[in-house]
C-alpha cells in the first residue's frame, strides 16, 4: 500500500491545502494529513491543535483516502511508525523551495526509504497562505474564497469580538 504523510500547521486549512490533498489522493492509496503540534514556521497558532484537527476532519469529510492525525516530534519518526512511503509537501512559489529542499534532504538523511514529493497547487492558490487568511479575517475581510466553509465558521467564531 502506498501511504503518504502531508504535514503542516493548517492554521487554518486553506483551499490550497485542500487542492494538494486531492492531488496527493490521486497518487497514494492513503494520505495522513498530520497536524504539527510544534511547527517551527509559526511561533503561535490561532487555533489549538484539537481545533485544527477538528476543522481538517470537517474539511476532508467525504475524501475516503484521508485520515487526520496529530504530529508531535520528528516527521520521519512519525512516518516510519505509520509505515509511510512518502512525505507530501506543497510548493507555492520559488521562495518555498529552499526551505522545503533543505527539509527534504534532512529527512532523507534520517530515513532514506521515505521519499519527499513536492506538489504545486492550482495557480489560483499560489498566493494563498494561512497567515494571509488569518490577517484578512482579523481585519474583518471575507475569506470565503480562500478556505473551506468549516474554516470560515471557525475563524468567525474564534475572532468574534477580536476584530
Amino acid at each position: 500500500m502506498r501511504l503518504a504523510i502531508y504535514p503542516g500547521s493548517f492554521d487554518p486549512i486553506t483551499n490550497g491545502h485542500l487542492d494538494v490533498i486531492h492531488r496527493a489522493c490521486r497518487l497514494f492509496d492513503e494520505l495522513i494529513v498530520a497536524v504539527a503540534l510544534n511547527d517551527q514556521k509559526h511561533t503561535s497558532c490561532l487555533f489549538s491543535i484539537d481545533e485544527r484537527i477538528a476543522i481538517l476532519e470537517q474539511a476532508c469529510e467525504g475524501i475516503a483516502k484521508v485520515r487526520v492525525a496529530k504530529l508531535n516530534g520528528l516527521l520521519v519518526d512519525f512516518a516510519r511508525a505509520c509505515g509511510a512511503n512518502a512525505i507530501v509537501r506543497g510548493l507555492r512559489a520559488v521562495s518555498d523551495f529552499e526551505f522545503e529542499f533543505q527539509m527534504a534532504l534532512m529527512n532523507r538523511k534520517m530515513e532514506p526509504d521515505i521519499e519527499t514529493i513536492f506538489l504545486m497547487p492550482k495557480e489560483e492558490y499560489t498566493y494563498l497562505s494561512s497567515r494571509i487568511v488569518k490577517e484578512i479575517a482579523r481585519l474583518g475581510g471575507k475569506v470565503d474564497a480562500f478556505v473551506p466553509a468549516c474554516a470560515v465558521r471557525a475563524l468567525a467564531k474564534k475572532l468574534s469580538g477580536k476584530v
